[in-house]
């Protein structure tokens, strides 16, 4: 047999493996927020559960800012000067080192202090891990359509990015609540060997994704710095009917992601009294998740990404909503509960691992309509679309813990306190799974016919550049 050759400067393994390092990376630590942070700061540091919600709120402000600006900032810096090593693989090689410190820092600085000093840290180190994390977020998801000439590229790099996402979350979810476990929920050892171990790994997967990643697309050298602003992003929202379902899908789907992961750690200390179930349950149900993202490419190359997503968010939400439905009738084991739920968040979590790909389909129709290829704008702000998710669903969580009842103290709940978690961490997650799906059903716009229209206008300029 021979070998299939490669067309020259086709996207080669060594891309797909670059590309899936950047996730994995980059959620070691971001993937803690998600999990164990509410219950480092609740039942470790001590913080009111209110003054968790209202903390959250502000520093979801500073990523309104953070997150759109770094992305215009990136866009006018290259338009300003063009550097040879790309748009925005310099930026993740910046961001690498800062990301580790500060990671670190939030994890066990403020375990040495009380009060307000405590407060400031907190505060502080959570700020600075957060614009670390988005220097370093924006260039690498900005990369996508940098990386990828083609549907079929942008579906193999999305898959990619889906892989490291994938482990880059499972491994702190399964690891923390065993580490925790072992030393204690209410002491901080367990916290500060898990944060500092995942912000390790993440530092090294980080440099591998800068040195295997190559950004493959010319960039328009013409285009001046003057011509990018940052205002550019009220056109897209304005034109660009495909970008506004992606920013509500990321609102939805952020809310579910976080409001689930961080309700169902409460859920398996507060009603099944073990939060190692955890981490057996999410074993139980990772071969479910690997298994979709070796499936997913193929079904996406028969079916197209937009419907492929479309299909399984309407499958996780009937998945949780039945979830609750058994609840609301039997008592449900831990283990069959955490299998249900993580097979129901796992179809919906298909449209947070293979979204990239639309994100570039946006933004070459964002190019099409405008003449500006902002990538890094319009990924910041569709960031920013679910950091709004993402703190909906963290602050309203910190919230809920205080409108149910929930006391951390008492050895036992009271029985509306858990059938508030029962609600919080699964019929509520359903409900915003399937906004996710109507985002897609009823606000995408970008059809077959559209797609060829951007092709052609592709080929056009294509041929005007030669």
């Amino acid at each position: 047999m021979f070998k299939k050759q490669r067309p020259p400067g086709s996207l080669t393994t060594k891309h797909w493996f670059g590309y899936m390092f950047g996730d994995w990376g980059g959620c070691m630590t971001f993937g803690l927020m998600t999990s164990i942070f509410a219950m480092y700061c609740t039942n470790v540091l001590k913080i009111d559960p209110t003054v968790m919600g209202l903390l959250t709120i502000v520093w979801t402000i500073w990523d309104a800012i953070n997150d759109p600006m770094m992305g215009a900032l990136m866009d006018k810096a290259f338009a300003k000067r063009q550097n040879k090593r790309g748009k925005f693989r310099p930026w993740l090689l910046r961001a690498t080192p800062l990301l580790t410190v500060t990671a670190i820092a939030l994890w066990t600085v403020p375990t040495f202090l009380d009060g307000i000093p405590l407060l400031v840290a907190l505060f502080s180190f959570k700020i600075f891990y957060e614009a670390s994390y988005t220097m370093f977020n924006i260039p690498m998801g900005s990369l996508l359509s940098a990386m990828s000439t083609n549907d079929s590229e942008r579906a193999s790099l999305s898959s990619a990015r889906g892989v490291g996402s994938m482990f880059g979350n499972m491994i702190p979810t399964m690891a923390g609540p065993l580490i925790i476990g072992m030393f204690g929920e209410k002491t901080s050892t367990g916290y500060i060997i898990t944060g500092v171990a995942c912000a390790a790994v993440g530092f090294v997967l980080c440099l591998l994704h800068y040195a295997l990643t190559e950004e493959r697309c010319v960039v328009n050298e013409k285009e001046k710095a003057d011509e990018i602003k940052f205002t550019d992003i009220l056109d897209v929202v304005k034109h660009n009917r495909a970008f506004v379902a992606l920013c509500i899908h990321g609102i939805c789907i952020c809310t579910m992601q976080y409001l689930a992961e961080n309700i169902t750690m409460y859920m398996y200390s507060a009603v099944y009294y073990d939060v190692t179930y955890k981490t057996i349950a999410s074993a139980l149900s990772a071969p479910f998740m690997v298994g979709a993202m070796v499936f997913i490419p193929f079904m996406c190359k028969k079916l197209g990404l937009e419907k492929v997503i479309r299909f399984s968010l309407l499958i996780g939400g009937a998945i949780c909503a039945a979830l609750f439905g058994m609840h609301m009738v039997m008592d449900v084991h831990p283990l069959l509960h955490g299998v249900i739920l993580g097979v129901g968040t796992g179809f919906a979590m298909v449209s947070i691992q293979m979204q990239w790909g639309l994100v570039g389909e946006a933004i070459d129709y964002n190019e099409m309509i405008t003449g500006k290829r902002t990538e890094g704008s319009i990924y910041g702000t569709f960031n920013l679309a679910r950091r709004i998710g993402q703190t909906i669903g963290l602050g309203f969580s910190f919230f809920a813990l205080d409108w149910i009842g929930y006391n951390p103290d008492l050895t036992t709940q009271a029985a509306s306190t858990v059938f508030g978690f029962k609600t919080l961490c699964v019929l509520v997650p359903a409900v915003f799974i399937l906004g996710s799906w109507a985002a897609f059903r009823f606000v995408w716009n970008i059809t077959p016919e559209k797609r060829v229209a951007m092709a052609a206008w592709k080929a056009q300029q294509k041929n005007s550049a030669e």
